[in-house]
Formats: C-alpha cells, structure tokens, sequence
C-alpha cells in the first residue's frame, strides 16, 4: 500500500506493507484524510523536543475491513467511520484512571495517539471510531480533529460560566480550525466575532455567519469601541501575535482558550502582570475532544449546523505541495487528501 513517511526529516511516498489489525482494532481502508495545520508543524520540524516522528495524519474516513480479536464487539466489517479524535489521545486509553473517568482521556498515563492515516490502510483501536450516516461525505475528513478541536473548545465556554448570547472572538476564523468553531458558536446561540487577515479571508469569515467580521490590523480598536470587548477568546492562531491580540480583546473577567500551537521559533507567551491583575481573566488551554464529543459533532454535521470548506483536494503525491501552500496561506479551511493510492 502507498503511504506517507517521513525520512530523515523528508517527507516521501513510499510502498509498505499492509498492517495486520491486533487486539479490539480494526484495519480501515482510507477514503479521505485530512491535512492538519499539526501535520504540517510535524513535517517541517517546527516544535522544539518533538521529534523521531515517521509517519503523518491523523484525520480520516474510512471503511472497516477487518477486524481483530474482541474488536467486533465495537465495531462491523463494512461499517462507514471516521477516526481521528486529534493526533492526541485517540488510540488508546484505560477508561479507569481519574482523567478517563473525568472525560479527559488525552491525559490517561497509558494515551496512544492515531498517527498515520496519510495512507491506503491504517489499524486503529474499535472503540475510538464513530459511525457515520450517510450524509455526510468523505470531504468531511477533517472534523475528526480539526472540527473536533474546534468543538471541544467552543464547549468549553459553557464549563467556565460563558453562556450562549455572549460575545465570543475566534481568532483565526478562516482557518481550518476556525471556520469550524464560528459556526459551532453560531450554532449554540453565540454571537461571534471572527478575526483573519486579507478581504478574502474576512468576507469568507462573514459567509460562516459570523456578526462581525474583522482584521486582526484593526481588531483591538473595533472590537473594543463597539461592544466594549468579548467575554470568551478562542485562538487558533498558529502565530503569538494572535495569542496577545486574543488576551487583550478580553472584558473584565473574560475567558482565554487557547488551540492554536506556534512553532517554537515564535517564543513564549507573555502576560504582563498588571494587565493580568486588571483583566482578572481565566486562561485554559483546549485539545482534541473525546468519541462522545464526536457522536454531537457528527450529528451536527448530517443536521447541516457544521460543514468542512474544502479549499484543496489533491492525492497522497501532492502533500508535500499541499504543506507548502497551508504554509503560505494559499487556502481557507481545509485540504482534503482524497486518493490515498495517487
């Protein structure tokens, strides 16, 4: 089978054996893979400690093939799935240490995460799948982590007293994880601020149903003079300035949830302590989501609440040109591998 790899540090389509599905797994052939903005960090090297990585993706569509011993009781040859759950997490976890039990298995001591999935066929642990109806189509790849992400922060308002009504800022609204979480916030009685770069961008940004659509340029002087600031920032930014621009566009008491992941080259985040003490706000950070997460994304999704702009498709052999162009800019939302054999 084709599948992506990366080679001392190149990336290269290579032929490689079909893998055997192993205890409760089952051996997806892929129909479509999404390209993350994480795949693309990982391809260039761009995070500091993070290395040895030899295989890429790690959203999909696919169709259950085989099944290995005890995975029948979670899932069907034939059955129609999407696998994914953020890079993070969604390959295994014990279901019974404190952070399963609390919903946050991406913190269970013995996590595996799904790596790999840049390829023909890919085993995957059963219980991480979801079932998809027939409604929603192989360019849906890419909700399997960057919709999931964008879910799971947007939920995150409701935990930490942000109630729908309230003025939410997502950060990077254009990008692939950003298109999603304007409309999940939209969709949950949100009004949203979506902030991105470039007329294109922002009138992409207003097509989502965004209330205000605005540059980053000018963010802080709009946003701030006419509704006074927003009580939530979500940012997806893969840039620091985005995570400033996010802190500051804060109400007293607001919310900070941060997705994106810079590269290390772009330093650490920076907090002046007065402006910390004056804003009084909460900062979290939100990854990935779990299958139940999952479940209410696909549901929204058949609904019609959440749809992937596919501003790429290509085959396995373009990746690399797809990473240059996610690297650039070339593309709102998303890009969707869609012939895993070319």
């Amino acid at each position: 089978m084709q599948a992506a790899r990366l080679v001392d540090g190149n990336l290269s389509i290579l032929d490689v054996p079909v893998p055997e599905p192993g205890f409760e797994e089952a051996l997806i052939r892929i129909s479509s893979s999404g390209v993350c903005h994480s795949d693309l960090h990982l391809a260039r090297g761009d995070w500091a400690g993070v290395s040895g990585i030899e295989v890429l993706g790690h959203e999909a569509i696919g169709v259950v093939e085989a099944l290995g011993p005890g995975a029948e009781r979670y899932s069907q040859v034939g059955d129609r799935v999407i696998l994914g759950l953020g890079g993070t997490g969604g390959g295994f976890w014990c279901g019974a240490c404190e952070f399963c039990l609390r919903g946050e298995p991406r913190h269970c001591p013995q996590t595996q995460g799904i790596m790999g999935t840049f390829a023909e066929q890919f085993c995957v642990w059963a219980k991480s799948l979801v079932v998809l109806p027939e409604s929603v189509g192989d360019d849906e790849a890419a909700l399997a982590c960057g919709g999931l992400t964008a879910y799971g922060a947007v939920k995150k308002l409701f935990r930490n007293q942000v109630p729908p009504g309230r003025w939410v800022a997502i950060v990077g609204a254009a990008g692939g994880l950003g298109h999603y979480a304007v409309q999940i916030a939209k969709a949950l009685g949100y009004k949203v601020v979506g902030i991105d770069i470039g007329a294109a961008r922002l009138e992409f940004v207003e097509s989502l149903g965004a209330d205000m659509a605005v540059s980053a340029d000018d963010a802080l002087e709009t946003v701030t003079n006419e509704i006074g600031g927003v009580d939530a920032s979500i940012v997806f930014s893969a840039a620091m300035a985005g995570f400033t621009l996010g802190f500051r566009l804060l109400r007293p008491k607001g919310l900070f949830v941060a997705v994106g992941l810079p590269p290390t080259s772009e330093g650490n985040i920076e907090l002046n302590p007065f402006e910390f003490f004056m804003r009084d706000a909460t900062l979290i950070y939100s990854a990935v989501g779990t299958v139940q997460d999952m479940r209410e994304l696909v549901e929204m999704a058949a609904d019609g609440q959440v749809t992937t702009h596919v501003g790429r498709t290509g085959p396995l052999s373009e990746l690399d040109a797809i990473f240059d162009e996610l690297q650039a800019g070339k593309y709102v939302g998303r890009a969707i591998i869609d012939d895993l054999a070319g």
